[in-house]
This record gives structure tokens, sequence and C-alpha cells, in this order.
């Protein structure tokens, strides 16, 4: 495994926000996100391609071919593999750990790079909110409190432009800057 991936990703998850940061969120007149009402944490598991993303620290060396894969574990935690195509040609993989936060159907979930021994740190865990789905748990749309980060995932590498367009327009409704995203290359 390449560990390229994972020290900008620890950064992430250190500077991650707190529910009660995310509640001050709210004071500077900006709604909250809102996620979805409820995820099938079985039915989400698999592999999912990157359609497009806000640019981040931690995936600059990704050129594309950008994928997360969640197995569920027998503890109902989630085993998070993300792997993406460096110019050189080379892979990198960053493995985690997801838990839920809150009830089974929670769509709030937190994902930690860091080793286990120090997963008691509330630091390392960063949130992966699922802000949108699509019914068939084909399409989805993942950030956090402070919309810093947003990545458009989808079971195909191609997506239907009428749906990629309404859930831009979706995620435009919610806050998110959309001059930000860029597209994912993933295809040849």
């Amino acid at each position: 495994m390449k560990t390229s991936l994972l020290a900008p990703i620890l950064s992430l998850l250190i500077l991650s926000v707190s529910p009660a940061q995310a509640a001050d969120q709210a004071a500077d007149g900006a709604k909250p996100l809102a996620t979805i009402p409820a995820l099938d944490v079985k039915r989400y598991m698999g592999t999912w391609y990157e359609i497009a993303k806000f640019p981040n620290d931690f995936q600059k060396k990704c050129v594309g071919f950008t994928t997360a894969t969640y197995s569920l574990r027998e503890d109902g935690r989630v085993d998070v593999l993300n792997r993406c195509r460096r110019a050189d040609g080379s892979t990198d993989d960053a493995k985690a750990v997801a838990r839920q936060v809150g009830e089974a159907t929670s769509p709030k979930l937190e994902v930690r790079f860091a080793p286990a021994i120090v997963s008691w740190l509330p630091m390392v865990w960063g949130d992966y909110w699922v802000i949108d789905l699509d019914p068939d748990y084909q399409l989805a749309a993942v950030s956090e409190p402070k919309r810093e980060y947003l990545w458009i995932l989808s079971r195909t590498p191609k997506v239907d432009p009428a749906a990629y367009d309404a859930l831009l327009g979706r995620l435009r409704a919610q806050g998110l800057d959309m001059n930000r995203l860029v597209p994912t290359k993933q295809g040849e």
C-alpha cells in the first residue's frame, strides 16, 4: 500500500469540524448542511467512482481514476479503500475505517485514516455526510458541515447528464459553490 495519501488525509481529519463548530456555522447566516433522511449502509457498500470533487490537498497527486470501496465489517463499522492514479501511472491507496454517528439509518458517518491506536482521539475522525443519494443508490454526494469538501460519487464511471445536472442544482440549493467543482477523469 502506498502511503502518500495518508499524511494529507490525517491533516484533514485533524482539522475536521466538531459538532459545536458545525452549530456555530449556522450563526453566520448559512443554513446548516442537510443530509438525506436515512442511509441503508448495506446498500451503500461496494465501489463508487469519483465523478467530481472540490479540490483538496490530500488528493493533489491524483490525476484521476479515483474510486472509493466500502465493505461492511462484522462490528458494524465500514472498511474504506480509496484509490487513485498518479501522473506516473502508479496507484495510491488509502485505507480507513468509518462508523455511523447516531442511529442505524444515520446518513452521518465519521472516517478515520489514522492508526487504530489513536482512534480514541476525536480529532482523528472526519465527518462524512451523505447529503444526496438517488433511490437506487447509484449517484451520491458527500460533504461535511463546513462545505469545504464535496465528492460526487457514482456506481459507474459515467453519469447520465440529466441526473448529474439535477444533482448539481440540488447541491447549489444547499449552498455549495459549484464553481469549485472539478470533474474527475475516469476514462482514457
